[in-house]
């Protein structure tokens, strides 16, 4: 009797099976159940599944797995077996889904693959000098340009690149110089948490950048209250930051004072100071976190230089030439994010004052037998408010406006110069999510000169798809527009935007901390100033300019095949001709070298917890040429190719315990060697009145060693850079 109802039982089993696919492919994997019971089944390679279930009449079939949208359907068992096929959907996640890396390198979002140049990774670069700028010329599509300050990216110019603290421009990034000697960057690379790097095709919500732009995020509220002092036989500096026990604000100030003069009498300087660089700055900050996660953040610095150089004059009537500067400037902003419902709110300001001061002299024995004073001052206002609404989870639409107003005045001896122009902006841009698989950005920008008095509209798309679980492919197009610049503005010309059109191709592949990038990108210039005068001072008469940009890069970025060390290799290979400002035909830019390859490696001893550091730096020399206005005519009177640059650095972070454990002080102690082969590299050339006589652009020191200590109080960060290099 027992065993008839057993073979009962067994005969009223009903065999259930089918396929699972997604997008025509099947799906391992998929957990396949009956709901409310414990029967089901998992499907093989093949997304196959089968079961047998006692269950009788109308049941629901569940199918679930961890990256698609969950499928419920409806079953009738009865006494044949059942066949139900399944087609799953992707679940689109933020996490999973691709991202647009086209021209781009991010590093303020850890989930994407491309994170680099943490704050941690700037300082331990070296050859960097803690600068963010300098940094970056060691990924692909910057160039290596020692004379002059700025980003010069794939083809542009240094003002080509356009740099943003939390939304609103920086208007003076850099400090003063003199022609020849570069300025530094201004900012602390502690203040941002984060950075993107956008090599070309951009967002909407960004304009006035014919090649790049350099996007800063500040720090919301520091993780408690510190203090911090820092010196080295160049500079001394201090700061205090507080934030309350709830962690609702903070704020901070900081000061710091720097002088080259010891370094001048210890190393072998190739500029001959009469004063050394000596520069004063100071900050304040205040961080405020309102109801519902908003932010409130204000920064404003203040600094100052002076300068002095000689050097040996290329005319005849004069022994040495003497230049001096005066600089000082200041900068404020004021960030505001709020949620507004189903609204994000992002409001920005910032206001920025420069005055520079410069002194031609013409020496004879060491008398002034002339001078010449060029004075600058300028005040630019920018505003932006920008308001996002995200579509479900992946997508998002955004728009707002933008003001930036610049005001200046210059006098060189008896001309004067007065320049203002109001750029007023409005944009739009949406992020589409069609899948894990698919993205789209597509924006829109239109701007207004007063100066110009003309209109502009910038249409921008880019494209996202992955390829396969590690490799992702992007596509960008933009247009892109920018004033010309104001220093050339010398009298009346009808003159108009200057447009870049870019177009770029790029190939990831991310996976165990290893990553390859390849990007491909051609840009097509249009409207560019033409100008007359020699290179001291020159006047844009017309936009008859063009010119083109085009390359290959390719970076790759390894922290796992070897035990703690961290290495990074970057190739750059751009081709580019300019008709532009004085040059009387198309030429290769002086500032444009044809390769230029980087290569940076950090290694940490974790037991003696110290850091050692190397990074190399190649470019093929770049062209340099003595433009003369000959009859109204642009003339080369010399022309050549300067040699190779190289450069090897090395550096050395040592953190020791300063006291006892408990008492959380944080101590690194650093000592860096620029160049350390002590090449002579050369930046370019500079020409006598009459041609006859040239003498070299050289970097003020050919090699350069620097140590300091800087040591912060309250907060134990130890632990930290020794996990971020690991």
């Amino acid at each position: 009797m027992s065993a008839l109802f057993i073979v009962s039982l067994l005969n009223a089993q009903v065999h259930i099976s089918g396929v699972v696919t997604s997008r025509n492919k099947p799906v391992k994997n998929v957990s396949v159940t009956l709901k409310d019971t414990y029967d089901g089944a998992t499907t093989d390679e093949t997304g196959r599944y089968s079961f047998e279930t006692s269950e009788k009449g109308s049941q629901k079939l569940i199918f679930n797995a961890p990256d698609y949208a969950e499928v419920e359907k409806e079953v009738v068992i009865g006494e044949a077996s059942v066949t139900m096929d399944a087609e799953l959907k992707e679940k689109i996640s933020e996490i999973s889904a691709v991202t647009i890396t086209a021209g781009s390198i991010e590093a303020s979002d850890k989930k994407r693959a491309t994170a680099l140049l943490s704050p941690v990774d700037i300082y331990t670069t070296a050859g960097a000098d803690a600068q963010i700028t300098k940094a970056l010329e060691y990924l692909p599509g910057v160039q290596k340009v020692g004379e002059t300050e700025g980003l010069f990216v794939r083809g542009g110019t240094g003002t080509e690149t356009k740099i943003f603290m939390d939304g609103a421009l920086i208007n003076n990034y850099f400090s003063n110089s003199v022609p020849g000697i570069a300025g530094r960057d201004r900012f602390n690379t502690s203040l941002f948490q984060g950075n993107i790097f956008s090599s070309g095709g951009y967002s909407a919500l960004y304009g006035q950048a014919l090649s790049s732009v350099l996007l800063l995020e500040s720090v919301d509220l520091p993780a408690r209250t510190s203090y911090d002092i820092s010196g080295s036989p160049l500079f001394l500096s201090g700061s205090y930051q507080f934030v309350d026990a709830d962690k609702t604000y903070s704020y901070g100030v900081q000061a710091g004072y720097s002088n080259l003069g010891l370094m001048t009498k210890l190393l072998d300087f190739n500029t001959d100071f009469t004063k050394a660089p000596e520069a004063f700055n100071g900050n304040v900050n205040f961080r405020f976190k309102t109801k519902g996660g908003g932010m409130l953040k204000y920064y404003g610095s203040y600094d100052q230089n002076v300068m002095r150089l000689t050097s040996p004059s290329l005319e005849p009537e004069y022994s040495q030439n003497s230049v001096g500067l005066k600089g000082a400037n200041t900068f404020q902003t004021l960030a505001f994010r709020q949620k507004l419902g189903r609204y994000l709110l992002r409001a920005s300001t910032s206001y920025s004052f420069n005055k520079n001061n410069i002194d031609l002299g013409y020496l004879n024995n060491g008398a002034t037998a002339a001078e010449n004073q060029v004075n600058n001052t300028g005040n630019y206002l920018n505003g932006k408010i920008v308001v996002e609404r995200k579509i479900k989870q992946i997508s998002a639409v955004r728009g707002g406006v933008e003001l930036n107003n610049a005001d200046e005045r210059t006098a060189f001896n008896s001309f004067t110069k007065n320049y203002n122009d109001l750029i007023s902006s409005v944009f739009a841009e949406t992020d589409l999510g069609f899948s894990n698989y698919l993205s789209a950005k597509i924006g829109i920008r239109a701007e207004h000169s007063s100066y110009l008095n003309k209109n502009n509209i910038a249409p921008r798309l880019a494209l996202g798809y992955r390829l396969s679980a590690n490799w992702t492919g992007s596509l960008a197009y933009g247009i892109f527009y920018q004033n010309p610049e104001s220093k050339y503005i010398n009298s009346a010309a009808p003159l108009d935007f200057q447009r870049a059109d870019h177009y770029i191709f790029q190939v990831q592949h991310s996976a165990n901390g290893r990553s390859l990038r390849m990007e491909a990108f051609y840009k097509n210039y249009e409207h560019l100033i033409k100008t007359v005068g020699n290179s001291n001072f020159q006047t844009a008469v017309n936009n008859a300019g063009n010119g083109y940009a085009k390359g290959v890069e390719v970076f790759w970025h390894d922290k796992k095949s070897i035990k703690t060390v961290d290495y990074w290799l970057s190739y750059s290979y751009l081709d580019t001709e300019r008709d532009f400002l004085n040059y009387p035909v198309s030429l290769t830019p002086g500032f444009a070298a044809k390769h230029t390859l980087s290569a940076v490696a950090k290694k940490f001893v974790t037991p003696w917890k110290t850091q050692f550091n190397l990074s190399y730096n190649f470019a093929t020399g770049r062209p340099y040429y003595d433009i003369i206005s000959d009859n109204h005519q642009n003339v080369i009177r010399h022309e050549g190719r300067l040699k190779n640059y190289n450069a090897l650095n090395f550096s050395v972070n040592y953190l020791p315990n300063l006291g006892k454990t408990d008492s959380k002080a944080f101590t690194v102690v650093v000592l860096g060697i620029n160049n350390i082969l002590g090449t002579r590299n050369v930046f370019g050339y500079n020409f006598s009145n009459d041609g006859l006589r040239s003498m070299p652009v050289v970097a003020p020191v050919n090699r350069f060693a620097f140590i300091g200590v800087f040591i912060s109080f309250g907060i134990d960060k130890t632990d930290e850079a020794i996990n971020s290099n690991l």
